[in-house]
């Protein structure tokens, strides 16, 4: 069955994250990605680890795990393309197929004649993705841009963390890097946007994306609440900057989650838990007046919930339809029945481990539907195949560019 994007050739000039991520979202969907990497060295995360893949044999594969999670379903093609002779070789790929993505600092390719300007040239339908931290205009377009700096300059780490009066309070990255994920989605959506313009214009177009401009964009209510009070918000730690109660609650055992989303979950929430009377409370009968008695609202709450286990708790509340669940692991995450009911666990053999898995890709189509073609590829796995193939290179001439160092074949 052919994918949704089946039929679209991808020239990825990608590492790290965030490229890679909307790369391999480009292959779930069924576009042929050629990953281009540096010989011997490869993606930067290919090195990042431990963790490694374990091989069939238990021992070290040297397959970071970092870079497994985004680069399934391409072909790596190891090109030195510091040298003209990869250079020419990637222009090459380059003349026939629809997408690049890079996120080298800004200018960087065009020292490659690699750049927007010079492959547009040879490719007018070509769409062009720069993925970079700071974008291709502005006073800090050439610095490189990382996910941990964007986090901590867009304002995500002010509010994110324990207050500053409270234990372990103070500024907090996210567990993920959720600057170049965002980044890796919006770049997905720019792309295919001009991949529907072009079916108009029959022209290709430059994608110029920002990791500061997504998470600037990604704050959401956060910022309209500056643009709307001209007050900076704070930390909640758990808890929600505009609903109450929105937050983690500690219970004999251990914490867990409720989500209250309006007045009529409350009143639900507090006959559940046997404090009926507290929506009947002038402090408490609006979610206006629960923000501003959030304190008093939530010892209340503490001292009541401390009574029973997480899972009692859980149990009588999901009873009457006010969200509300644990504060899973990893491991108890995955092995949640409904991730596996929704096959976000998938299994897709690799060549050092055959019982290799992933997390699968969140996107469901009823008739084009993802498929999992390959494992994340080793490096220089698939160069013989796509230069003969993409290119008509014979045998000799493949042996000769790997002679030069030009190119690496995979052993």
């Amino acid at each position: 069955m052919s994918g949704a994007l089946t039929g679209i050739t991808v020239i990825d000039l990608s590492r790290v994250l965030a490229g890679p991520w909307c790369s391999q979202i480009f292959a779930d969907l069924g576009a042929d990605v050629i990953k281009v990497e540096r010989p011997v060295a490869g993606d930067d995360t290919r090195s990042w680890g431990p963790p490694f893949m374990p091989t069939d044999a238990g021992s070290s594969s040297g397959e970071a795990s970092y870079y497994q999670s985004a680069n399934r379903g391409k072909r790596s093609v190891a090109i030195d393309i510091a040298r003209p002779e990869g250079q020419d070789l990637v222009r090459r790929l380059v003349a026939n197929a629809d997408i690049v993505i890079e996120n080298y600092k800004s200018g960087s390719l065009a020292r490659y004649g690699l750049d927007y300007a010079t492959l547009s040239a040879i490719n007018p339908r070509l769409i062009y993705c720069s993925i970079t931290g700071f974008g291709q205009t502005g006073p800090r377009a050439a610095e490189p841009g990382y996910d941990f700096i964007v986090q901590g300059l867009a304002g995500l780490m002010s509010i994110t963390g324990e207050r500053d009066d409270r234990p372990g309070g103070g500024p907090q990255k996210v567990g993920v890097a959720v600057a170049d994920l965002m980044t890796g989605l919006y770049a997905t959506i720019a792309v295919q946007a001009a991949l529907i313009a072009r079916m108009t214009t029959g022209r290709g177009q430059h994608c110029d994306m920002a990791l500061l401009d997504v998470q600037v964009a990604t704050l959401a209510n956060q910022s309209m609440n500056y643009l709307s009070t001209g007050r900076s918000p704070g930390r909640y730690g758990n808890a929600h900057a505009n609903i109450v109660p929105y937050q983690l609650f500690h219970a004999s055992d251990r914490a867990f989650i409720i989500a209250c989303g309006n007045d009529s979950q409350f009143v639900a929430l507090c006959g559940a838990i046997g404090l009926p009377a507290l929506p009947r409370d002038p402090r408490f009968a609006r979610n206006t007046d629960r923000i501003a008695h959030r304190d008093v609202l939530e010892a209340l709450l503490e001292a009541r919930f401390v009574t029973a286990t997480a899972d009692e708790w859980i149990a009588i509340i999901q009873a009457v339809k006010v969200p509300v669940g644990p504060i899973n692991d990893v491991a108890a995450a995955l092995g949640e029945p409904q991730v596996a009911a929704r096959k976000m666990l998938v299994a897709i053999p690799h060549p050092l481990n055959d019982a290799f898995q992933m997390i699968g890709s969140p996107i469901k189509l009823s008739d084009t539907p993802v498929t999992y073609r390959s494992p994340p590829p080793m490096l220089g796995e698939h160069t013989e195949a796509v230069l003969a193939d993409r290119l008509g290179l014979s045998g000799e001439e493949l042996a000769a560019l790997a002679a030069a160092g030009i190119i690496d074949q995979h052993d």
